[in-house]
């Protein structure tokens, strides 16, 4: 089972403080544009060079690491804010990148006083749980076992006076209805992307669902209409479906067709969806919902084997999550994709 990525990260400062070894954060606080590193990027540096994590990578990456080794072994390290500008022509704080847009960096020597929160945070993070991270000139701070409506906020007032949250743990959920081979293979892919990975089948002894040992959860169900009290709706989930066949496939979307979700695909020939979009329409179901639906699902790269379907839907997803406007696209039916295997 995959963990969330940002976990190595916090066992190193863990163990450099068990240790009393000096250790240095240094996070993404906010971001614009083009910049390699993104809100929530973090990495650990020590003084004798250990790392975990990045903060966006190349030149302007090295120079921090350079810089919190300097600092920790120099035992001359206090917070700091650091805004960098990816443009040569920048009058100030160049990053020596040039791939443009600009990111805030904290960089923050561990405390005493943060090992029990940071022994929270990897409490936290092991067991999949979500929590809320708090960065402030008074340290690190974390509740557990909640999860905020924002994954992210930022506030500066002054240099003294900021605070950073951040939602921790897994921030999207990826839902797969069916565990066949291409639900083997859309968790294998999905697992190394920071999601948390359900799956839902109605086989007990579908053999590709016992070899899944990449999804956090597996949950048999009698039948796919028990979908509908099983999967709550939300900004952050990500629903697939993909079962045995087409009866099977009607009864998942049925049951999900009163829930908004992030994205809503469903693997399918071009005239299996018409035939069923079909149906829902003379049956007088909301064109509205048919439409939100990605349908054939993925991207046009005629894939034919379960990992080459993994990935077109993989692809389609990410450009959903990393594109709020996507996140309401009204589906793509008239798109061509050549999905050759059989659905499950």
């Amino acid at each position: 089972m995959n963990k969330p990525k940002s976990l190595l990260v916090w066992q190193l400062i863990l163990e450099s403080c068990q240790q009393k070894q000096p250790v240095m954060l240094l996070y993404v606080l906010e971001s614009h544009g083009s910049s390699p590193g993104r809100q929530g990027f973090l990495m650990a540096v020590t003084a004798s060079g250990k790392m975990a994590g990045s903060i966006g990578g190349g030149i302007m990456e090295h120079k921090f690491v350079e810089m919190a080794k300097e600092k920790l072994q120099s035992q001359t390290a206090e917070p700091a804010i650091r805004t960098q500008y990816h443009d040569k022509k920048a009058v100030r704080n160049q990053s020596g990148m040039i791939c443009s847009g600009d990111q805030t960096l904290l960089l923050y020597p561990l405390q005493p006083h943060d090992e029990p929160a940071v022994q929270a945070i990897v409490a936290g993070l092991d067991q999949c749980q979500n929590g809320l991270l708090t960065l402030s000139p008074s340290g690190i701070q974390y509740t557990a076992n909640t999860s905020p409506d924002r994954d992210y906020r930022f506030v500066r007032q002054s240099a003294d006076v900021w605070w950073y949250q951040e939602r921790l743990g897994f921030k999207n959920e990826l839902i797969i209805v069916g565990g066949g081979h291409c639900g083997l293979a859309l968790s294998g892919l999905m697992s190394q992307m920071d999601f948390y990975i359900r799956i839902y089948d109605d086989r007990p002894d579908l053999h590709t669902l016992q070899l899944n040992d990449l999804a956090h959860e597996k949950i048999l169900v009698h039948t796919y209409s028990d979908l509908a009290n099983l999967i709550l709706p939300g900004r952050n989930q990500f629903v697939v479906v993909m079962t045995f066949g087409y009866r099977t496939d009607d009864l998942a979307i049925r049951a999900l067709q009163n829930k908004t979700f992030r994205y809503f695909g469903v693997l399918g020939s071009q005239t299996k969806m018409n035939t069923l979009f079909a149906e829902y329409r003379a049956e007088g179901i909301s064109d509205t919902f048919i439409k939100r639906i990605h349908a054939p699902i993925g991207i046009p790269i005629h894939s034919q084997t379960p990992e080459e379907i993994a990935v077109s839907i993989a692809a389609e997803i990410i450009r959903v999550k990393n594109t709020p406007a996507l996140g309401k696209s009204t589906g793509h039916l008239g798109q061509q994709v050549d999905h050759k295997l059989p659905e499950a």
